[in-house]
């Protein structure tokens, strides 16, 4: 059992690619092994839970086959929003004109009625008990940190609007809506602060960025008043082979951010789970992950004679020498939470600013250190601008912009209910926006790459480009030049270069690939795929990474099916 004692209610979350669905998944089957009736939820607008457990999930509870008793379903945000708004315009159609129900439906298509209306899902399997009565235990399996973080903070954040707004209106329509699910939301409330119904438990890497963001997630959570909090350290692994410098460089790596982990993980009650040699999809690699801390699990599958891989991909450093003939533009790393977007992306800009061109290193994920992963890799910052979408100041900066320019006519009430409708959750979302389409119009005299946020938040943000692109349409002199070309220049490949980056593994590929086909429907096609942190371009002599390695072969030869421009980027011994 990965979780002792375990409470009704178990939240996974942590950093992107740091295991939190396989160790939900985990625990949610040995759960239902011991007799007991499970549920498990993803809220991961980019889940995975389909692929990993073998069955294809809704939004209502589906029977996962061979686990007796666990049942699972995923959030569909996109669906749930087609409800919500529904909820919200239903009622008026055919009384107001069509003009009118059109007009309504337009302005509750963005990514903030996507994010709310998702909330609502989670928020009754949460705070109504009666939903999830049949079952003995829920285990959610959340987004990424940031989102996780951003839906816990939903229900204050609302109750709040709701109490102090005195208009009746926010930008999800009229408030009598919200003011309905009152009592759903302080239930859900109440249940995640109560220790005795509700355990969070952090999943992390045995790195220094995983253990960090592990840390700067338990503060935020002692501060919504989440006080039961454990710790799984997934992925420690210990060198069979001391001969093999990869297997010692690995465990030295790991050992050194233990040794450094942040002083307030130390006291939480910890599971730490070894390095398995194979991929955690399917439910017999789900149930050893399950036993694996207590020394159970198969970690001398190798067999003795293993093939040497035969795939060689392009070169990261022929990439830059491509995309240097540009001269200038921008580049977005986006794929799956924990891929190593990020670092990717730290090292085209190096590169790119080592050739002396000017260059603005950004992202648009809360959780992301852009400038930690420059300084790790050894690139000079001078030679480079390093920014970030800061959400907080892009939503002052963005309230302070529209009371400022505010009708000069309006009186003391209006302003007044012009400064209620932007403290509503909604307005952080249009604030980003715009400081995104800013930082694509930088691209115009200089590279600007841009470390996306994981999948989800990466395409929630494209949805409100397309949102807000058919409003400019209509009326772009409201709207700055760099909102109305936003979506024109991710369009034009000439300017804009996605790199879809992954891990030689099953799903982060698989991800990527419906990252793609999301691209495909808003016109942008990818520039390359980063296959990053693979042992294939290495000599490993230690028997799980001799397995490890072995199990990138299907994975790669399916990109190459594919027909993907394939960029291999292999393990590195130094600073990750």
């Amino acid at each position: 059992m990965l979780i002792t004692a375990p409470t009704r209610i178990l939240f996974f979350t942590g950093k992107g690619g740091v295991g939190k669905t396989s160790a939900a998944c985990a625990t949610a089957i040995t759960l239902a092994d011991a007799g007991k009736r499970v549920l498990l939820v993803s809220t991961d607008p980019a889940s995975n839970l389909d692929e990993v457990l073998g069955v294809k999930l809704g939004a209502t509870p589906t029977a996962v086959p061979k686990v007796p008793g666990l049942a699972a379903l995923n959030i569909d945000p996109v669906q749930a929003a087609h409800d919500y708004r529904e909820r919200v315009v239903g009622p008026y159609r055919g009384v107001l004109p069509s003009v009118a129900i059109t007009s309504m439906e337009e302005q509750l298509s963005g990514a903030c009625t996507v994010e709310i209306a998702a909330f609502d899902e989670f928020s009754k399997l949460l705070g109504d008990a009666a939903l999830t009565a049949q079952f003995d235990h829920v285990v959610f399996d959340t987004a990424p940190t940031g989102h996780t973080l951003r839906l816990l903070a939903l229900p204050a954040a609302w109750s709040e609007f709701i109490d102090t707004n005195a208009g009746g209106t926010s930008c999800l329509g009229p408030l009598s809506g919200l003011s309905a699910q009152r009592a759903m939301y302080n239930a859900s409330n109440a249940a995640l602060r109560d220790a005795a119904q509700t355990t969070l438990v952090l999943v992390a890497r045995p790195d220094r960025a995983s253990l960090k963001e592990a840390e700067r997630t338990r503060v935020e959570l002692v501060a919504l008043g989440v006080a039961n909090v454990k710790l799984i350290l997934n992925g420690l692994f210990a060198a069979r082979d001391r001969n093999d410098a990869i297997a010692v460089a690995l465990e030295a790596r790991g050992a050194a951010a233990i040794d450094q982990m942040p002083a307030g993980l130390r006291p939480l009650v910890r599971v730490d789970v070894p390095l398995l040699p194979f991929g955690l999809v399917g439910i017999a690699a789900l149930r050893a992950m399950g036993a694996s801390h207590d020394g159970k699990a198969a970690q001398d599958l190798a067999p003795t004679t293993i093939a040497a891989p035969s795939f060689v991909g392009e070169t990261l450093d022929g990439l830059v020498e491509q995309l240097a003939k540009h001269g200038h533009g921008v580049i977005m790393t986006m794929g799956k939470g924990g891929v190593g977007k990020t670092t990717v992306a730290a090292r085209i800009a190096g590169a790119l600013a080592g050739r002396g061109f000017p260059v603005t290193l950004t992202t648009t994920d809360p959780a992301a250190h852009v400038e930690q992963a420059a300084l790790d890799l050894g690139v000079d910052l001078k030679t480079l601008v390093v920014t970030r979408i800061d959400p907080v100041a892009e939503t002052q900066r963005y309230t302070a912009e529209v009371m400022a320019n505010a009708d000069p006519s309006l009186d003391a009430a209006g302003r007044s209910l012009l400064e209620e409708d932007l403290r509503s959750p909604c307005t952080e979302e249009v604030a980003v926006f715009r400081a995104f389409a800013d930082t694509v119009a930088q691209g115009v005299g200089r590279f600007v790459v841009i470390d996306t946020a994981p999948t989800g938040h990466t395409l929630l943000l494209l949805d409100a480009a397309e949102s807000y692109h058919r409003e400019v349409l209509k009326k772009p002199s409201g709207n700055s030049v760099a909102v109305q070309q936003l979506l024109p220049r991710l369009r034009d490949a000439e300017f804009t270069h996605v790199m879809l980056v992954a891990l030689p593994e099953a799903t982060p590929i698989h991800e990527a690939m419906q990252l793609e086909r999301d691209l495909a429907r808003a016109n942008i096609k990818p520039y390359a795929w980063v296959v990053n942190q693979s042992l294939t371009p290495l000599t490993v002599t230690d028997p799980v990474l001799l397995m490890r390695r072995a199990h990138e072969a299907p994975h790669l030869q399916e990109l190459v099916d594919h027909g993907a421009r394939v960029v291999l980027e292999p393990w590195r011994a130094g600073k990750p």
